[in-house]
């Protein structure tokens, strides 16, 4: 057995507010105007990958998961068979709104859902101009008034909602409430978990020419009213040498993530830590490893098992790059040793949440 650096076939899913710039941007074989999301790396009873190169093309993720637990995920992941992948990562297209909507912590999802919670990240591959989300409550609202604002038809008044642009990015942790606007897409890195509670849905009707179910209650009992998460500034820490420039964006206990501007190369050493995963967002590269090289152009995402070992991605380039991170002692003892001050760190996007 010797791994490689795994490239799947996406798992596409038709949405009432999908379109198609995963298809026209990132030049892919789709057929179909709606496609809202592209699953690129995916080991869930709704959606799982199968490996498209190499020596274990045909194969789900999940099949090589069981072979091969710690090679794949890393010290960092506890896994035994039959354990769900810790993250699903996403691509968006919001030709249209999505629901107003929150997604449960880890114990109510566990209680009432059997499945982790999600908490996630959002980077703006793409937004039309004044494009826009809803991102938390304005202040002041309570779980009462906001229940009476659903029943009266007045909830939009009480949504925060904010102008966004190619670049931008937003840590969403559980009990956030949230919802992407029309003209914009995203990649989304989150824990592996399918449940989102709708709260409201424009009153509109869905493909069986109905209204969309509404889950008032449990979203109710999880959203966070107390903090408006946008009110805290998060800010990513950039580091920059000849080479690349790499961006802090995201540090949760679920996932840390980076994004990499390549002029010409960057190393990666899992070394049995974490696994990584790379997703070109923009330009032109390719992945060195054991002495062959892997195209990596647009669009594309790989996953890269724990266990390999000084790989090169070289190019111009632009990549979202995710892992699971070591504990949070250890990640503010290696920012600091990168310059950073304690502040500077505890602005990061997620760093604050959930620990």
């Amino acid at each position: 057995m010797c791994l490689y650096p795994l490239l799947f076939n996406p798992v596409y899913k038709e949405k009432i507010w999908g379109g198609n710039k995963i298809r026209d941007l990132f030049d892919r074989d789709i057929t179909g105007d709606k496609i809202g999301e592209s699953w690129e790396i995916a080991a869930h009873k709704k959606g799982m990958s199968i490996i498209a190169n190499g020596e274990f093309a045909g194969e789900s993720f999940q099949e090589l998961l069981n072979k091969y637990p710690v090679q794949l995920l890393g010290k960092r992941v506890s896994y035994q068979e039959g354990d769900s992948f810790p993250l699903l990562v996403k691509l968006l297209d919001a030709n249209d709104k999505l629901s107003v909507q929150v997604h449960p912590d880890d114990n109510y999802a566990r209680e009432n859902e059997a499945e982790q919670g999600k908490t996630e990240m959002w980077y703006i591959i793409d937004a039309e101009p004044a494009a826009k989300l809803i991102y938390g409550v304005k202040p002041g609202i309570s779980r009462e008034g906001f229940s009476q604002a659903i029943e009266k038809g007045t909830l939009e008044k009480y949504l925060c909602e904010i102008e966004v642009k190619t670049g931008d990015f937003f840590f969403i942790p559980s009990g956030t409430l949230h919802a992407i606007e029309e003209g914009i897409l995203l990649a989304e890195i989150q824990q592996n978990s399918d449940t989102t509670y709708r709260v409201y849905d424009w009153n509109r009707k869905g493909q069986d020419g109905k209204p969309r179910d509404l889950h008032i209650k449990k979203a109710l009992d999880v959203i966070d009213f107390a903090v408006n998460p946008f009110s805290n500034t998060t800010k990513s820490l950039l580091v920059e040498n000849q080479n690349y420039s790499k961006q802090y964006l995201s540090i949760c206990p679920y996932f840390a993530v980076e994004k990499y501007d390549v002029c010409k190369k960057f190393t990666l050493n899992p070394a049995g830590k974490s696994f990584y995963i790379l997703m070109n967002i923009t330009g032109k590269g390719e992945i060195g490893y054991d002495n062959k090289t892997f195209e990596f152009d647009r669009g594309m995402t790989y996953f890269i098992p724990a266990s390999l070992k000084n790989l090169t991605i070289s190019g111009q380039l632009e990549a979202i790059v995710c892992y699971i991170p070591p504990s949070k002692e250890d990640i503010i003892t290696a920012l600091l040793q990168e310059g950073f001050s304690r502040e500077e760190i505890a602005r990061l996007a997620g760093f604050n949440y959930q620990w």
